[in-house]
């Protein structure tokens, strides 16, 4: 009996790093909405030297994806074609240099706030509340709390699609609210941040009066973070309350009763329900008040 054609799994053609390689990773565990598909290759760079040696041999063909912590992030049920690589040992170093701290894009930006308090250096204290890694705040110039990425950032390196490393500074990134005109191939190794000296005690405050306004505010439960961008001149949040959407439900899919910004997982929900459950707030918000919400959430991956 002739044996069956198989075709070979996309690992196995695909270049030898000195980080790891896994076949058909689960996603939905590493994202906080706990839900989604796999990622056809998942990959951890040792630092960035093998990230940017393995993209210089991979082939243009296969789709690159980075995932951070998996917060403000969708990952669709039917998984991420292609390399997803996330930036974890290697990438999540904070050091403060004189005024400056430099941080790994896999640094978590809690890390990056209390490191800087630690050194008595004030001005990062928004980066508390912004639930992420540095290098997961360039593409929507992340920012809470009075603060934003793009005032305090000196300079970022980078490592394109063809494996070239090189620094950019924040006018070449055209960082604006929630905007940045970084081409979508690169990847955001580390961020220099500027700083300056403060009052450490005054600083733990801020941080703790950040802390407790998130709690006070917004769930704890699995949620991707704050769900769409605020529009000119509106609050989001306000403007799906007034759409009567609070509470509003798809399959395992909510809005937040506690902050109508927020999409949480009941516990059952597939990236499906909360996908579907962010458009029908989206088409009741524009029913209601004429105002067209954009998603802050990225949506990635295929549909099942």
């Amino acid at each position: 009996m002739m044996a069956l054609a198989t075709h070979p799994h996309l690992i196995d053609r695909l270049p030898k790093p000195r980080g790891r390689l896994t076949a058909d990773a689960p996603l939905g565990p590493q994202t906080w909405f706990r839900t989604g598909g796999n990622a056809e290759v998942l990959f951890r760079p040792a630092d960035v030297e093998d990230l940017a040696a393995f993209l210089r041999d991979l082939s243009r063909e296969v789709p690159v994806t980075v995932l951070g912590v998996g917060s403000n992030v969708i990952v669709r049920d039917g998984g991420i074609r292609g390399v997803v690589i996330r930036l974890m040992r290697g990438f999540t170093s904070v050091a403060v240099e004189g005024h400056e701290v430099v941080a790994g894009a896999g640094a978590p930006d809690l890390n990056v706030a209390l490191t800087a308090r630690e050194h008595s250096l004030a001005g990062l204290e928004f980066l508390s509340g912004i639930p992420g890694t540095i290098g997961g705040a360039f593409p929507t110039n992340a920012g809470a709390y009075g603060g934003e990425l793009a005032e305090v950032l000196i300079s970022a390196e980078v490592v394109d699609r063809a494996g070239k490393t090189f620094t950019v500074t924040p006018r070449e990134l055209g960082l604006s609210y929630r905007h940045s005109d970084a081409p979508a191939g690169w990847i955001f190794t580390s961020a220099r941040l500027r700083a300056a000296p403060g009052d450490q005690l005054a600083i733990a405050r801020r941080i703790n009066e950040i802390d407790a306004a998130r709690a006070d505010s917004q769930p704890r439960s699995r949620t991707g973070g704050s769900t769409f961008a605020n529009p000119d001149g509106h609050k989001a949040w306000e403007l799906i309350d007034r759409a009567g959407c609070r509470g509003l439900k798809v399959g395992g899919a909510q809005v937040s009763e506690k902050h109508t910004n927020f999409l949480i997982n009941t516990g059952d929900a597939s990236a499906a329900d909360i996908e579907a459950l962010g458009e029908e707030v989206r088409r009741r918000v524009r029913e209601q008040s004429g105002v067209q919400l954009e998603w802050e959430i990225r949506r990635i991956g295929e549909k099942a």
